[in-house]
C-alpha cells in the first residue's frame, strides 16, 4: 500500500510542474500581438517563493532545476543562467522558512519582493558582464514589480485551490517529522 503523506508530497510535485507548464503555455501564446503594453508577471517564480515559503518539501531543488531549466530552453533564455538565480533565492528563502512561518504576511512578502529584485539585478548584471543581450531594464523592472503585485494572489490562489499554508510552528507530519 502507498504511504498517504509519500503520495500527498509526489501530487503536489505534480500539481507545481502542471501549473508551470501551464503558465509557460500561456505565456508563449500570441495573445497580445501589438507592440508595448506591460509585461506580465513571472508566476512561476511567484509560485515557486510562495510554495517554496509554505511547504519546502514540495518544491525540492531538482524539480525547481528541471521546470526553470526547461523554461530558460523555451522562452530563449541563457541556459541556466536564470535557473541558478532562481535555485539560490529559493535555497535563501527555504533556510529562512521557519523564521518566516512566524512572519507576519507583509513581511513574508517583502522578504520575497526583495529576492525577486535581488534577482532580477543579479540576472542583469550577469547579462551585461557577459555581453549578452538584456531585456530593456524598464521592462525588466515592471515585470519583477508586478510580479511582487501579483504574489499575494498566487498565494491566496494556492491556499484556496489546493490548502497550502504556512506549517504552524511545532506541527508534524503524520509520520512524527517535524515540518
Amino acid at each position: 500500500m502507498v504511504d498517504p503523506v509519500t503520495t500527498r508530497i509526489w501530487g503536489y510535485r505534480a500539481a507545481f510542474a502542471a501549473l508551470c507548464a501551464l503558465f509557460a503555455f500561456f505565456r508563449l501564446l500570441p495573445l497580445n500581438t501589438t507592440a508595448g503594453g506591460l509585461p506580465g508577471p513571472d508566476l512561476m517564480l511567484a509560485l515557486t517563493f510562495a510554495w517554496v515559503l509554505r511547504r519546502p518539501a514540495f518544491v525540492p531543488p531538482a524539480l525547481i532545476v528541471a521546470v526553470f531549466l526547461l523554461a530558460d530552453l523555451i522562452f530563449h533564455r541563457p541556459p541556466g543562467l536564470w535557473t541558478l538565480l532562481v535555485l539560490l533565492g529559493c535555497e535563501f528563502l527555504r533556510a529562512r522558512q521557519a523564521l518566516s512561518r512566524e512572519l507576519p504576511f507583509p513581511l513574508e512578502w517583502g522578504m520575497a519582493a526583495v529576492v525577486m529584485v535581488g534577482l532580477m539585478v543579479a540576472n542583469m548584471a550577469l547579462l551585461a558582464l557577459f555581453m549578452v543581450p538584456r531585456p530593456p531594464l524598464g521592462v525588466a523592472v515592471l515585470q519583477i514589480g508586478i510580479t511582487i503585485v501579483t504574489y499575494p494572489l498566487v498565494v491566496a490562489a494556492s491556499h484556496m485551490l489546493f490548502g497550502l499554508r504556512k506549517a504552524a510552528p511545532g506541527e508534524v507530519d503524520a509520520l512524527g517529522h517535524r515540518l
